[in-house]
């Protein structure tokens, strides 16, 4: 069985990112620590490393290629993800990570400090309280809510022309079909060593 540190950098080799030893010891660094506060703050129901590299790390990587702008939201982070392998990757980007789980924006606040990452926010709060004057040009939702959800709880917090990435398994169609107003679009995501479907639905405002 390959170790976590083989399968981390033939992943971003195949999806064609830079081999940076300072940001893939990071990105271990990140998972030691999601897995040292999984015993008491249940973030993650993946057991094994190897499937947290591929199923946590690599599956937020994947749409790295996608962003824009400068500011992106990540609605419902959860544990971080994918806003923290990201904001790893991405230092051009400013990053809010929100949830309404005190014990895992908690987690996530003492990850982003031990990681040195000084762009990222993390808030604690439900969307529908979250406000921001100034807009994002991206926000992230994985594994979130049905696509109709998403639109109506963040489609305010965008800035004009700003773009929503949901990343979804198998293609939606039928919630795709639900939206209108907008300009959608969804295709197929490639995870190194992941043979579940995986698809990215990019909602762009037309401003």
């Amino acid at each position: 069985m390959s170790t976590v540190e083989e399968l981390l950098s033939e992943g971003l080799a195949a999806l064609g990112l830079p081999a940076d030893s300072i940001r893939q010891a990071r990105l271990l660094e990140f998972l030691n620590l999601m897995g040292k506060w999984n015993r008491i703050y249940n973030l993650t129901a993946i057991a094994s490393p190897q499937d947290r590299v591929r199923l946590h790390l690599l599956d937020s990587l994947a749409i790295l290629p996608h962003l824009q702008g400068e500011r992106v939201l990540d609605v419902g982070t959860g544990a971080g993800l994918p806003g923290i392998p990201l904001a790893i990757y991405s230092p051009t980007h400013r990053f809010t990570l929100l949830d309404s789980n005190s014990k895992k924006t908690r987690f996530v606040q003492q990850a982003a400090i031990e990681l040195g990452l000084r762009n990222v926010q993390v808030v604690h709060s439900r969307i529908e309280q979250f406000r921001d004057a100034e807009g994002y040009d991206v926000v992230l939702a994985r594994a979130y809510a049905s696509l109709a959800d998403i639109v109506r709880q963040t489609g305010s917090l965008l800035k004009p022309g700003g773009t929503i990435l949901a990343q979804k398994g198998k293609l939606p169609a039928s919630e795709i079909a639900e939206l209108t107003g907008w300009d959608v679009e969804g295709q197929a995501l490639a995870v190194p060593g992941v043979e579940a479907e995986r698809h990215l639905i990019k909602i762009r405002n037309r401003g």
